[in-house]
């Protein structure tokens, strides 16, 4: 039952969309009628600029940390795993904004810092390093949360449900870019 209020919670936390509130509170706009029309921190930047798209990219973070913190008080065996993952899904298909939201990455980030912090650098990095190189974001999304489950491989002895919850998550963040993943195939994604 305290997992279920757990995941409860951790979904309410990933509603809270700050890319929308943001822009409309501050701004009067829909960060939704620009560019991908998600509700994330890379669209924030490309419809209301470079700091208002930190801004959004932090708050996104904060809430997965905030959701794994609450779930590992209620819970400390399996808490964080399913109020992250919960952020996420929240996040990515918030209740509040029909089911279109952003594609969880920021999110992600929170979640996976406070799960395991030496993942979450490493993934982080690597995905950084990749935009920096392609100036892409999705392909750096995609392979830094990707490499995730990979990696828990090279930690012995293996943490089972570390590399389930990594699973997860990777899968998650894989179906909410499959937009992009065709158009990167197609050569027609764009860049920063």
């Amino acid at each position: 039952m305290r997992l279920i209020i757990v995941a409860i919670i951790g979904y309410m936390i990933g509603n809270i969309s700050n890319a929308y509130l943001i822009g409309r509170i501050f701004l009067k706009k829909d960060v939704r009628n620009y560019g991908s029309g998600n509700a994330g921190a890379t669209n924030a930047i490309r419809a209301f600029g470079a700091k208002v798209g930190i801004a959004v990219f932090l708050l996104d973070f904060l809430k997965g940390a905030i959701a794994v913190y609450i779930g590992n008080r209620m819970n400390p065996e399996l808490g964080g795993y399913v109020a992250g993952i919960s952020a996420i899904a929240g996040h990515n298909w918030p209740v509040t904004l029909k089911f279109k939201g952003g594609k969880g990455i920021a999110t992600s980030i929170g979640v996976m810092l406070m799960i395991n912090p030496l993942i979450a650098l490493i993934c982080f990095s690597v995905g950084l390093t990749i935009v920096i190189i392609t100036r892409t974001v999705s392909i750096g999304s995609l392979i830094g949360v990707a490499i995730a489950p990979i990696i828990i491989l090279f930690f012995k002895p293996i943490d089972y449900s570390l590399l389930l919850f990594t699973l997860i998550l990777s899968s998650m963040a894989v179906f909410r870019h499959k937009a992009n993943i065709v158009r990167l195939i197609k050569r027609q994604e764009n860049k920063l």
